[in-house]
């Protein structure tokens, strides 16, 4: 439609005195003058350059006689202008050019610039002529002149004492007495006999204003008294006799009225401040309310009422759009059935950046120019600035002429347009299109989608602009009509003469390589685009023929490469259909072609003027949907002609109620086509049709249906209904259903398959803070904000969805939401319909008798997204509906139970919020609990970090408010989890909530500021209740040897992992079956079982064969995901004195083998790396496993090695077995991690089977050297000495791999034996002590472990040197979030 742009342009008038100030502006028929009144002058301006081209000035003596100038109205021609004054005289003047070839403004270029001086017409497109103004006749009509209106060759005048003169433009009456409105009948229509006419009988009525309709041969007027009526000739003469009049009985506050030729609505402005548009009943003549033009309360709550009486109305050009103005100022722009466009009485244009009033803009006098891209308004500014300024000087102040900037939608002036996908408006000099960049859309063509991708129309906010090319312009302002094709890579347009078109691939425009061809040429009908070729309807200047032209755009723009069908008649309207041109033309004849013309139908019976007919569609739509056809291609033809009537959707479709001959073998050229039935009006008041000929099974419904835009009334579609399953229609139902549905936007373009309608809307930005309050506040860029277009578009599926069930088409409803089941915003649909229907119904003040929702909720259970869907609704919907909404849904307990069967524990966290809102404390703890272990099971921690929260929220008596949303903030790497430590500090302060959508779109930690001032006891209490099901959790996980998930359990939720285990030691810490947890770790982390190397075997084909099975192996694991989990390890050096740890991992790096050349082997390989161990600290296991580790390692130090050694093939294929035999260097870390966790812990007998999946006797021996210097719990030894035994024993049978390592470590097993046996009785557990110093690390343990809130855990056993200092434990924590997090989603497989 239209929108405004930019800032208003200023057009200064040189004033004499501000008694001389413009009021009145008045364009010629052309729009190239406007005629610019002040009390004594007539200025002539010009349109392109915006100039004052000759002044006249009434001479005092003569203007005293006349009074002040009122009114202008100008001749069809432009030669003449008519001038009515106050004392009742109209003055004639006549505009003749001066003398010989003088202009007086011309271009001028630089000096060889290539402009074409021999261009024809050059100096008239080009140069703002000089003309010359004279007063050839004066008349006096002894009544003040109300109104003036140019009438085809006659002037007709109203007077005030209730006459209407008919004047010849020469200034003679001929004769002709003036009729009196008295003596004009008046009826309500034109049925009453002429007898029963009411007069106006009262003595002082008379015209106040009246405007001339050709189209409906008659004049609108509003009467002085406010009464509005419709004059016309009962026959062709002019006289009283023959004049009657029809009006409404209810309007009595007519103030202005402004007449659309092409619609034929009569706009007739009220003192209410609404504007009432009338059309005329073709059959009765009377009078018909079409629709109102009025501000409503919800948008403008301020202002509605208060605009004061309408001040001018005024139609577009293009019959459009209407522009109305008030009494107290203000602006706005409707679609021709009153869908709002744009309005000033509101946001940026009412108030200034700090929030103040603005006064608004006081229109006098307002014209459009050219093709609606300018309006011409006198600004009566007046005495509005009582603000700051004194100054008498300021510009703003004395009355002045502002020109407003349009750009406009193609579809207002080329209806072809509106089977494509894409937007494009025109601007005086530019376009503005939404296909994205011609790059993007080569590649959808490429993809062979002839829809283009979603992407691309809806990519951004922004539009592609083309500037139009210069040289076209400068000779054929303004741009008229303009076309994009299909795929939005061309564009053409036309201007005065001749067109040009533009690539978007080449960037490149192409215009008439011969200038006379194009200036010889006028389009008239519009032009639209074939495949690659331009199809456009001409006028020939030189051979005076209508003409039906195609060009190719790939070749040059010459006549000599057109083909050039000759016209009898003017081409007023032509549209493509697939292969087929339609044409519509003056005759009201309608024909097709696709080389020569295929078929003719005449319309004339039915249209009453050809310029009524706003657009002309060929389609493949009829009443028929295509299942019932007789043959099963014609569903895809042309079957029927959409003609838009002044407003009326009229449909002429094939006639098949004939015999249907099947043609298999002629030529489709030569096939007889089909007589049409009679015409059938669709649909009232619509604006636009869109209609597409493609054609796609799965979207049968969006692609088959018609739609419609119907200003102010919304959008209609016509939808085709389809049997289930094919059967039989019922002979009873429609095969097509007209539902209306209202959108937010303006419609400019519908894509069908996607079920979105795209459009264009107004913003505006405000530059008033850049000037100082004083000195430029009358500046434009003040006074106006600037205004942008912005793209729009709008889901509809969901308003088309709701009518189909609500007139208890569910079924429809069902099919159609299948079929879009895949759009990526189908679940928005869901939720906006359901949102809408509840928000309808339940704030409702009666009683529904038959409600929706229902009906709705039981459509949405056919959808999967049914449990997500509720739940957005219910959390953007206020508390007060919830009751409504869950007695149609289902409780939501029930709901929530499902959300668990569906292990869909996102969607189930929402529903927690609606249960902690609508049902007792006790309840939500129930739910919560459930979930919570649910979310341990499955390890999303997240969510177990929120159900933490949310416990502790229901624990501290919050349960009445809904906890908040917490606040997104990334832990600092050892910080992140030190308050799950401190269990006294609470997690909530307001009990902080769970986020509204979904709890995984981002990881919120929401951290804790202090100490919450709640009663430690509820606390402690609540913190119990968790730390019990924690603990339960980790009780199972060791149960079930997980130990890669209990690993992951406590870094994400900060789990106190060794004084847990130091509790379980002798409960579920213990190992009850070492080969199980052997087997059960080697397959969790991925470990390779360890195999026999290959030179202990003396066949050679063994040799090969080995290696070949290791360096799979090695393959095997690299492509496993966990090998793609990174770590980033730091390295912490802490002090050996504060802990005994510093000794674990291998202290030599020995690598074990059971080879005879083993101990040589170890100390030429690895000997760069010796006795690093030494500095190394556990903590840091990265250091240790890249230390030992070679899958992951340095391989340049195994070349340097290999350099420098020569290795026998017996010593590579060790190396080969040594490589083969690790697992991923994550799963090393995240075993050494767990190493020195049991350690700590005391868990000797885990620390042993990881020791033995490690393959380091090292570790071994470190268990032994502890079991020598403190005293373990015999029955611990008893098990490790037991579990030995039985891993040697399956070693033998079905492991043979470990035997090598077994072998090694024998004596360390022997002297475990022997310590067993040493222990005469079994003592109670003692804290492990380590070098005798519990003074030294005893206070540090205290200290940081005091105040840990595991107040059930006696310090006398948490204590002591099997704590490792704060430090070193933070830095763990750290490391182990690190190594564990990556791998959290993935290890939830037991």
């Amino acid at each position: 439609m239209y929108f405004l742009s930019g800032w208003p342009k200023r057009l200064l008038c040189p004033l004499g005195s501000p008694a001389e100030a413009p009021f009145h502006v008045q364009s010629d028929p052309q729009r190239t003058f406007f005629a610019v009144l002040a009390p004594v002058r007539l200025s002539i301006w010009y349109s392109r350059p915006s100039v004052l081209i000759v002044t006249y000035k009434e001479p005092e003596k003569s203007s005293s006689q006349f009074g002040s100038y009122k009114q202008a109205e100008w001749r069809p021609d432009s030669t003449m202008i008519a001038v009515s004054t106050a004392y009742g005289y109209i003055l004639f003047f006549h505009i003749t050019s001066t003398r010989g070839d003088k202009y007086l403004y011309e271009p001028v270029y630089p000096k060889g610039s290539p402009q074409m001086k021999g261009t024809p017409h050059f100096k008239d497109e080009q140069c703002a002529p000089a003309l010359n103004l004279e007063m050839r006749k004066i008349l006096d009509l002894q009544a003040p002149i109300m109104s003036l209106q140019s009438m085809l060759e006659d002037l007709l005048v109203a007077t005030s004492d209730g006459l209407l003169h008919l004047i010849h433009w020469e200034g003679m009456t001929n004769g002709r007495k003036a009729i009196n409105l008295c003596t004009v009948p008046f009826s309500v229509d034109l049925q009453s006999s002429r007898g029963t006419g009411s007069f106006l009988g009262f003595a002082d009525v008379h015209i106040r204003d009246m405007e001339y309709c050709a189209t409906l041969d008659g004049f609108a007027v509003v009467f002085n008294d406010g009464k509005i009526g419709f004059i016309t000739p009962v026959s062709s003469r002019f006289t009283a006799e023959q004049l009657h009049g029809v009006w409404p009985q209810d309007v009595v506050d007519g103030t202005c009225v402004a007449v659309n030729n092409k619609y034929r609505l009569m706009a007739f402005g009220c003192a209410s401040g609404s504007v009432q548009v009338y059309t005329i009943d073709n059959t009765t003549g009377a009078m018909l309310l079409s629709h109102k033009l009025e501000l409503t309360a919800k948008q403008y709550p301020d202002i509605w009422n208060k605009t004061g009486a309408v001040k001018l109305v005024k139609w577009s050009p293009d019959n459009s759009v209407v522009i109305v103005t008030w009494e107290n100022g203000g602006l706005s722009l409707w679609s021709v059935f009153g869908a709002q466009l744009i309005c000033t009485l509101g946001g940026d244009f009412a108030y200034r950046s700090d929030g103040t009033k603005k006064d608004p803009l006081k229109i006098s006098s307002m014209s459009w120019g050219a093709e609606g891209y300018h309006l011409w308004v006198v600004s009566g500014f007046g005495a509005h600035n009582t603000g700051i300024e004194s100054d008498s000087k300021s510009i703003v102040k004395q009355p002045g002429i502002l020109l407003f900037q349009f750009i406009k939608s193609v579809l207002t002036v080329n209806p072809c347009m509106s089977n494509q996908e894409q937007v494009l408006l025109q601007g005086e000099d530019r376009l503005y299109l939404n296909c994205g960049e011609a790059s993007q859309t080569q590649s959808a063509r490429n993809s062979g989608l002839e829809s283009q991708g979603l992407s691309i129309l809806l990519g951004h906010r922004h539009w592609h602009v083309v500037q139009i090319s210069n040289t076209y312009l400068e000779s054929n302002w303004p741009i008229r009509f303009s076309a994009i094709d299909k795929l939005g890579q061309n564009i053409a347009v036309v201007g005065k003469f001749g067109f040009a078109h533009y690539s978007l691939l080449t960037k490149k425009w192409k215009l008439f390589g011969n200038i006379t061809q194009e200036q010889n040429m006028i389009v008239t009908g519009g032009l639209a685009w074939w495949n690659d070729f331009i199809v456009l309807a001409c006028y020939n200047i030189s051979d005076r023929q209508e003409e039906l032209r195609v060009y190719l755009r790939t070749s040059n723009l010459d006549n000599a490469f057109a083909h050039i069908t000759k016209a009898q008649a003017e081409t007023l309207l032509l549209s493509v259909f697939r292969d087929v041109v339609i044409v519509f033309r003056a005759d009201c004849s309608i024909s097709w072609s696709v080389q020569q013309v295929l078929q003719e139908v005449s319309m004339s019976r039915y249209i009453p003027h050809p310029f009524l007919v706003v657009s002309v569609t060929l389609t493949s739509v009829s009443t028929e949907n295509g299942i019932t056809l007789k043959m099963p291609q014609q569903a895809r033809d042309a079957e029927s002609i959409m003609l838009n009537l002044a407003g009326q959707l009229i449909m002429m479709q094939r006639d098949r109620s004939g015999p249907q001959i099947r043609e298999k073998d002629s030529n489709p050229n030569q096939r007889k086509l089909l007589p049409f039935c009679p015409p059938v009006v669709l649909a009232q008041s619509v604006e636009n049709v869109w209609t597409t000929c493609r054609a796609n099974k799965q979207k049968r419904h969006l692609l088959e249906a018609l739609w419609l835009s119907c200003g102010g009334a919304g959008m209609k579609v016509w939808l085709p209904l389809f049997p289930r399953d094919h059967r039989k229609p019922h002979s009873f139902l429609s095969q097509r259903i007209m539902l209306p549905f209202h959108i937010n936007i303006y419609p400019l373009a519908v894509l069908f398959e996607d079920a979105l309608v795209l459009g264009a809307v107004n913003d505006t930005l405000l530059y008033d803070s850049l000037y100082t309050r004083n000195s430029a506040r009358e500046q434009l860029e003040v006074l106006f904000p600037y205004c942008v277009v912005e793209r729009t578009s709008q889901i509809y599926l969901h308003h088309i969805l709701r009518q189909l069930l609500v007139r208890n088409l569910g079924e429809q409803a069902l099919l159609l939401a299948q079929s879009c089941a895949a759009l990526p915003y189908f679940p928005h649909v869901l939720e906006l319909m359901l949102h809408e229907v509840l928000e309808e119904e339940a704030t409702s003040r009666e009683p529904i008798p038959d409600p929706l929702l229902p009906t709705v909720a039981k459509f949405i259970t056919e959808f999967p997204l049914f449990l997500q869907t509720v739940v957005h609704c219910a959390r953007k919907t206020e508390y007060a509906l919830w009751n409504y909404l869950f007695a149609a849904v289902g409780n939501p307990k029930d709901l929530f139970e499902e959300c668990l069967m569906a292990q869909d524990l996102d969607t189930a966290a929402s529903y927690l919020i609606i249960l902690q809102n609508m049902e007792v404390p006790a309840v939500s703890r129930q739910h919560a609990t459930l979930l919570f272990n649910t979310a341990l099971e499955q390890g999303k921690w997240d969510l177990c970090r929120h159900m933490i929260r949310f416990l502790k929220a229901i624990g501290s008596g919050e349960s009445e408010t809904p906890p908040s949303t917490p606040t997104a903030q990334e832990p600092s790497s050892s910080g992140g989890f030190e308050f799950f430590r401190n269990r006294s500090i609470s997690l909530s302060q307001s009990a902080e909530n769970v986020p509204a959508s979904k709890f995984s779109l981002q990881k919120t930690l929401s951290m804790p500021s202090g100490p919450s001032g709640k009663s430690k006891d509820s606390d402690c209490a609540e913190n119990m209740y968790i730390d019990m099901m924690l603990w339960r959790h980790a009780r199972r996980l060791l149960e079930e040897v997980r130990l890669k998930d209990l690993g992951c359990f406590a870094a994400q939720l900060g789990f106190e992992l060794i004084s847990w285990l130091c509790k379980e030691r002798t409960r579920a810490a213990r190992v009850d079956n070492f080969v199980l947890a052997l087997k059960r770790l080697h397959k969790d982390f991925l470990w390779p079982l360890p195999i026999i190397p290959a030179s202990s075997l003396s066949s050679p084909f063994k040799n090969g064969k080995y290696r070949t099975v290791g360096e799979q192996l090695l393959k095997s694991q690299s492509a496993d995901p966990f090998l793609n989990l990174e770590i980033d390890a730091g390295v912490s050096h802490v002090q050996r004195s504060q802990s005994w740890l510093g000794n674990i991992g291998p202290p030599h790096h020995e690598i074990d083998t059971a080879s005879s050349h083993g101990p040589q082997m170890q100390d030429a390989f690895l000997s760069p790396l010796s006795n690093k161990g030494d500095e190394c600290s556990i903590g840091s296991a990265t250091d240790l496993t890249e230390s030992s580790s070679m899958v992951d390692g340095d391989w340049t130090m195994v070349d340097e090695n290999f350099s420098t050694l020569s290795l026998t093939q017996s010593e590579l294929e060790h190396i080969s077995m040594e490589l083969a035999s690790k697992g991923p260097h994550k799963s090393q870390v995240q075993l050494r991690y767990l190493l020195h966790i049991f350690m700590e812990a005391g868990c000797l007998d885990w620390c042993i089977v990881i020791g033995l999946i490690l393959r380091e006797s090292s570790v071994i021996n470190q268990i032994v050297v502890l079991i020598q210097s403190s005293e373990v719990d015999g029955e611990m030894l008893q098990n490790i000495k037991t579990g030995l035994h039985a891993v040697d024993r399956w070693a033998s049978t079905d492991c043979p791999g470990y035997k090598p390592f077994l072998n090694i470590i024998k004596p360390q097993v022997q002297k475990l034996s022997e310590l067993t046996e040493e222990q005469v009785q079994p003592e109670a557990f003692q804290p492990i002590t380590v070098g005798k110093t519990p003074e030294h690390a005893g206070p540090r343990a205290e200290e940081s472990r005091g105040c840990s809130g595991h107040g059930s855990v006696p310090q006398g056993e948490v204590g002591g040197g099997s704590l490792v200092s704060r430090k070193e434990e933070d830095t763990t924590r750290a490391e182990e979030e690190e190594s564990f997090q990556d791998g959290t989603y993935d290890c939830s497989v037991s």
